[in-house]
C-alpha cells in the first residue's frame, strides 16, 4: 500500500476541496476532518489521511444516511472498519503533480469553445467549461489555491463528448490559472477513468481514496 500523505499535504488538499465547493472549511474531528457540504444527499463527509481505528468508532454513531466518510485506504481496509449498514463506493485515486514541465496539448476540436471564469485573485477559485457546437456542456473542472499548492476537483466530460480531449484541454487551462498564481503543485482525486489521463499528464499516484455511505431510502443501492 502507498504511504498516506503527511498531514500537510492531506490538510492543504482537503481545505482546497471546501473552497472548490463553497462549503465551510474543514473541522478537526478525531485523527481526521469534518466537512459540513449540506447537500440532499450529501451532508456531510468526513476524511481520513489513513485507516485510523477512530473510523470504527465514528462508523458506528452514525445511523443517518448521506454522510460519508473517505479515508486514504483500500475499500478492504475500509469495509472492514464499518458496519454492514455503510456502502462502500467505488475506489478512487488520490493523485498529485509538482513542478514538472506544463504539459501541452490542450486543444480543441472544431466548434468547442472554452469559458473561463477567473476568481483566483480574489475568491482563490477558477472555473472552467467546454461548450459543444450545439451549446451544450460538454466538459468542466474547478481549481482552487490553497496555502502551498492548487486544488482540482469534478473534472468531468460529458459521455457523449468523451475521446475528443477535452478533459485534457480543461486541466492544461485550469493549471495555468493555477501557475499563474504560483501554485504548481497540485492535488486530485481521479477515478479509475481518469487515473490514465493524469498519469498522461504526469501526475502521480500518492494513496487509494477509499469511500462510504449510508445510502438513503430513495436508492437502489
Amino acid at each position: 500500500m502507498h504511504t498516506p500523505p503527511p498531514d500537510e499535504f492531506f490538510l492543504a488538499w482537503i481545505r482546497g476541496w471546501a473552497l472548490t465547493r463553497e462549503v465551510a472549511p474543514p473541522v478537526a474531528h478525531a485523527d481526521g476532518f469534518h466537512i459540513a457540504v449540506g447537500l440532499p444527499k450529501q451532508a456531510a463527509r468526513y476524511v481520513f489521511p489513513s485507516p485510523s481505528p477512530a473510523i470504527a468508532d465514528l462508523g458506528g454513531s452514525i445511523t443517518q444516511p448521506w454522510v460519508y466518510i473517505k479515508a486514504c485506504a483500500s475499500s478492504e481496509q475500509l469495509r472492514a472498519l464499518l458496519p454492514d449498514r455503510w456502502r462502500i463506493d467505488d475506489l478512487h485515486y488520490l493523485m498529485n503533480c509538482d513542478a514538472t514541465p506544463f504539459p501541452h496539448g490542450g486543444e480543441l476540436p472544431a466548434g468547442y469553445r472554452m469559458e473561463v471564469e477567473d476568481a483566483m485573485a480574489g475568491a482563490g477559485r477558477g472555473h472552467v467549461r467546454v461548450v459543444a457546437p450545439d451549446g451544450t456542456l460538454a466538459a468542466a473542472g474547478h481549481v482552487a489555491l490553497g496555502e502551498r499548492l492548487a486544488t482540482y476537483d469534478r473534472i468531468v466530460t460529458e459521455p457523449a463528448h468523451q475521446r475528443r480531449g477535452l478533459g485534457r484541454a480543461v486541466m492544461c487551462r485550469l493549471q495555468a490559472l493555477a501557475r499563474a498564481h504560483g501554485r504548481s503543485e497540485g492535488v486530485l482525486v481521479a477515478t479509475e477513468q481518469g487515473r490514465a489521463l493524469y498519469e498522461a499528464l504526469g501526475w502521480r499516484l500518492h494513496s487509494p481514496w477509499a469511500g462510504a455511505v449510508i445510502p438513503g431510502p430513495d436508492t437502489d443501492a
